[in-house]
């Protein structure tokens, strides 16, 4: 008997107005010690569905029909005392957002033992050594100073490992991991996503992952469920799953990967539409709306689940279920045959049939780089004392970065947390001022500036923002939003800022409507889609993107970046693209460079770094990128970027990226190595510009080889 087994789970959340019908007939299985992978896009049912086992809906939400049975025992129908005593003990939760999970006022070591006095009736010193063994078994300090630490002292991946301690301080029979990676970087989730399954192991227990990421999916999880709008589409093996996936709604997923585009000059897969509202889900498939296969009768019917053996896959004698009328006919194309598709299906585009196109911001035909950056550093000062607040060390952020970017093109910086990525885009936007360094804006340096040069300089260079929800005012209606920056840049009267409202909803592909509407009432993908209408509002010349699409799943993040793609091609746009995901960079750069501590290790054409990277931190960083391939996913288990981040207040002599290198030598103490063509040596090259052929720029004294890197997409041929 499985350990967790669910049978026609519905769940229902009622509003003032109406009822959202969240789950409807969930039927799924977990083992002891198997890891269940729950797929789907947001809004799916996902977390719904691992909310609705620990009976910790929100306000309004009802379990209507079905049963939950864990353990012997139907959560569905249990008391609130008994489901107290299971939730925290016997399953145990990692929420998908540490920092409002853990409460701000107590301790983590409070926090964590809680659970053993709830549960375990422990106390005094046996909860705190219980609490120091935890603390050393996630890979966080297990000091008094650790202990008494609170959330907002310490970093990201720290306050996850604090999430993974309490959700498995008690030993739970069932874990359940809600988005757990999905705001880290790609070598903090390698980390967290390998301790989880480790400890997983080691204690036998069953897991439930739920996440957006293929990738990950591939991984780490045994079978996988895809949900859709509060079904489910498609069960199977995760092998048979990425080798042969049956449900159309599937094949669209993995067809809106970036790493199935990248390099050749595709568009991704868009799937078009949005998911249907679960007020009023549609009467038969709920795909049928969005579904480029879909017939007459999958608007009529309700397809039922359709069980299939894999014997001729990877499973022999396991099961595939799927509910879809018009199921996929043969494994997923390769990279090489969706080329090959592409290039039939290709028509012209008609570029004077787009509305608001030519920028009107003269830009200059004369060869002059767009953006330049010239020895830039940034240190915050690091100061104590609550009164003298004197200066006791300082905190390198950016230290002597000099980057190129020419007009319409895009350059991609990538690096972890904590490598100076960020500062670097506001450094050049103006949201802070440089130490020392210059940037460069036409030529012109954009500190020296001033009156009507400097409002123009500001006009020419936009910032499109991480958090699209934090950084739109809750409380002013979109048209008001989108109409502050033409306000304040005194661009024409109200009758012609309304029209440029209307315009760019129009360029960014939302209706008008939607200009009398708050941020609260979008979702993530059209408030990014907001927030890129905002920067395009005045028709800047460069847009610094700062992490766009880190927190949006596969298919808005699809529609996000072919609408960036093509408004660079209608406008001329240059980007300066940050992210950690070296995938999402490579489809849309057209020039890499690697940041590490401050510093740039890498910088290259595109293709050329990401097929051949010269400095083994870019190297790793690729490595760490999840691949939706299974075998090739488990394959590179033992590969990536290792070690933690050192201080930026106190950085390694020499190179940077030293104490965590795998060739570093003695030399890699004593001289910092110069950024230039083929590593080594001590005289730096010229920085590649827009002009000329691009070099492919190192910053190391032992480079790899250039032998071109074989990135697996876990498809037939690719």
């Amino acid at each position: 008997m499985p350990l967790l087994e669910i049978r026609g789970l519905s769940t229902d959340i009622r509003l003032s107005r109406s009822t959202v019908h969240a789950l409807d007939e969930v039927s799924l299985t977990v083992e002891a010690g198997e890891t269940l992978g729950l797929v789907g896009e947001s809004g799916s049912g996902k977390t719904m569905t691992a909310l609705s086992i620990e009976r910790l809906l929100p306000s309004g939400g009802d379990i209507v029909g079905g049963e939950i049975w864990f353990d012997g025992v139907d959560l569905a129908a249990a008391s609130e005392q008994s489901m107290r005593s299971i939730r925290g003990g016997d399953i145990g939760m990692i929420f998908q957002d540490p920092m409002t999970s853990l409460n701000p006022v107590q301790t983590i070591g409070e926090q964590v033992g809680e659970p053993l006095v709830l549960h375990r009736g422990m106390s005094g010193s046996a909860v705190h050594t219980a609490v120091r063994d935890m603390f050393e078994l996630v890979g966080l300090p297990s000091t008094e100073r650790s202990l008494n630490t609170y959330p907002h002292q310490m970093s990201g991946g720290q306050r996850q490992r604090v999430m993974i301690a309490m959700a498995l301080i008690c030993e739970p029979k069932l874990l359940i991991a809600d988005e757990p990676t999905t705001a880290l970087d790609v070598t903090v989730q390698k980390q967290i996503l390998e301790l989880i399954d480790r400890l997983r192991v080691e204690r036998n227990m069953a897991m439930i992952l739920v996440t957006h990421d293929l990738g990950v999916i591939a991984g780490r999880a045994d079978r996988v469920s895809v949900m859709y709008a509060g079904k489910i589409a498609e069960m199977a093996s995760t092998t048979t799953l990425f080798a042969w996936p049956r449900h159309r709604y599937t094949e669209a997923l993995f067809e809106a990967l970036p790493e199935r585009a990248a390099g050749t000059g595709m568009e991704l897969y868009s799937i078009p539409g949005l998911p249907p509202d679960l007020v009023s889900p549609p009467p038969a498939c709920r795909f049928a709306p969005r579904c480029r296969f879909a017939i007459d009768r999958c608007r009529t019917i309700v397809p039922d689940m359709e069980a299939v053996p894999d014997d001729s896959l990877t499973e022999p004698g396991s099961v595939q279920e799927f509910a879809c009328f018009v199921p996929c006919t043969g494994p997923l194309l390769s990279a090489d045959e969706l080329v090959a598709r592409h290039e039939l299906d290709a028509r012209p585009v008609d570029v004077a049939d787009r509305a608001w196109v030519a920028p009107t911001t003269e830009v200059p035909e004369d060869g002059v780089t767009l953006l330049r950056t010239e020895d830039l550093v940034k240190d915050f000062p690091v100061t104590a004392g609550a009164i003298t607040r004197r200066r006791v060390g300082a905190i390198s952020a950016v230290a002597g970065v000099s980057i190129s970017i020419g007009r319409g093109q895009t350059l991609g910086l990538v690096g972890e947390s904590g490598c100076g990525k960020t500062t670097l885009g506001r450094l050049v936007v103006g949201l802070e001022k440089p130490s020392s360094g210059s940037v460069l804006f036409r030529g012109r340096r954009v500190q020296m500036l001033r009156g009507a040069e400097a409002r123009e300089g500001r006009r020419n260079i936009q910032f499109m923002f991480q958090d699209s929800y934090a950084s739109l005012d809750p409380r002013m209606r979109v048209r008001s939003v989108l109409r502050e920056p033409l306000e304040i840049q005194h661009v024409g009267n109200s009758r012609d800022r309304n029209k440029r409202v209307d315009e760019l909803l129009d360029a960014v592909g939302l209706p008008r409507s939607a200009a009398e509407r708050y941020p609260h009432e979008f979702s993530g993908g059209q408030r990014q889609r907001i927030g890129l209408a905002r920067a395009l509002a005045l028709q800047p010349a460069l847009i610094v993107a700062d992490e766009p699409v880190s927190a949006l799943d596969v298919s808005i993040q699809a529609q996000v970046l072919n609408l960036m793609k093509e408004l660079q091609r209608d406008r001329e746009l240059a980007y300066l693209f940050i992210s950690h995901d070296l995938s999402v960079v490579r489809y849309l750069s057209d020039m890499i460079a690697v940041m590490y501590l401050g510093k740039l290790v890498e910088i290259g054409p595109a293709a050329d770094v990401y097929a051949r990277p010269q400095h083994h931190y870019t190297r790793g960083l690729i490595d760490t990128i999840p691949i939706a391939d299974p075998a090739a996913e488990r394959a590179k288990a033992r590969l990536g970027v290792r070690g933690e981040l050192p201080s930026a207040m106190n950085p390694p002599s020499g190179c940077r990226f030293r104490t965590r290198c795998p060739a570093a030598q003695e030399i890699c103490a004593r001289i910092e190595p110069p950024l230039q063509v083929g590593g080594g040596g001590i005289r730096p090259h010229p920085l590649p510009t827009s002009s000329g052929p691009a070099s492919h720029l190192v910053a190391c004294h032992f480079p790899l080889n250039t032998e071109a890197v074989v990135h697996k997409t876990g498809r037939k041929g690719s």
